[in-house]
């Protein structure tokens, strides 16, 4: 195994977590720019108010992506334990 192969599992691998969870991080943001916004506006200064939206939001994402980013997170298992023997050479 050269440098080169561990660095392209490592480039695979940083990909991977960033598309399984680029999705959920972007609802949460937006949600929470969305209560931020809703604070400035009404004087509420509370600060775990943001938790209990961002919460929901986040689960719900995970509950209608969750097959597709198992689906996908899967593959790339098995496709990193097919390269096992190359890896040996």
């Amino acid at each position: 195994m050269s440098v080169g192969d561990v660095v392209a599992i490592m480039r695979d691998a940083v990909q991977q977590v960033i598309t399984l969870i680029g999705p959920v991080l972007g609802f949460a943001l937006l949600v929470g720019l969305i209560v931020g916004i809703f604070q400035a506006v009404t004087s509420i200064q509370e600060q775990t108010l943001t938790f209990l939206p961002k919460l929901l939001v986040i689960l719900l994402i995970i509950a209608l992506l969750g097959g597709t980013m198992f689906t996908q997170l899967g593959e790339y298992t098995v496709a990193l334990f097919r390269r096992i023997p190359d890896f040996a050479k």
